[in-house]
């Protein structure tokens, strides 16, 4: 693990992910752009993290969550459990980005983790 985890990026589940879009693009001036069927990004703007909205099912449960980028994603996972926390989504790719995961720490708060592809930044 590295001694300094940062978060790089944040995201909303939403039960409306364009509404949400549309909304936070006028509460706050953000851009909010395309990035497949079901996801929205919002790019950082050259001051902050940016972000993402996700349209969730109707089973999945709406929520926000941050990531924090990592070098090892198994061993981070693994690190979370040892320390009394819950894998919620194991190891996923998504192309051109990296490999992502997402747990439960003790009291229940879901956080993501992100290992970029190789030669990506996060």
């Amino acid at each position: 693990m590295t001694t300094h985890s940062p978060v790089v990026h944040w995201e909303i589940g939403a039960r409306n992910a364009p509404a949400l879009g549309s909304f936070l693009r006028e509460m706050f001036g953000w851009e909010v752009v395309p990035a497949g069927p079901e996801y929205w990004l919002v790019p950082d703007g050259h001051s902050g993290i940016g972000g993402g909205i996700l349209q969730v099912a109707d089973e999945v449960p709406s929520y926000l969550t941050f990531y924090v980028q990592v070098e090892d994603l198994e061993q981070a996972v693994e690190h979370a459990i040892e320390l009394g926390g819950k894998e919620v989504i194991g190891p996923m790719t998504v192309p051109g980005v990296g490999r992502f995961a997402m747990f439960a720490d003790p009291e229940g708060h879901v956080l993501g983790m992100l290992e970029p592809a190789p030669g990506e930044v996060a």
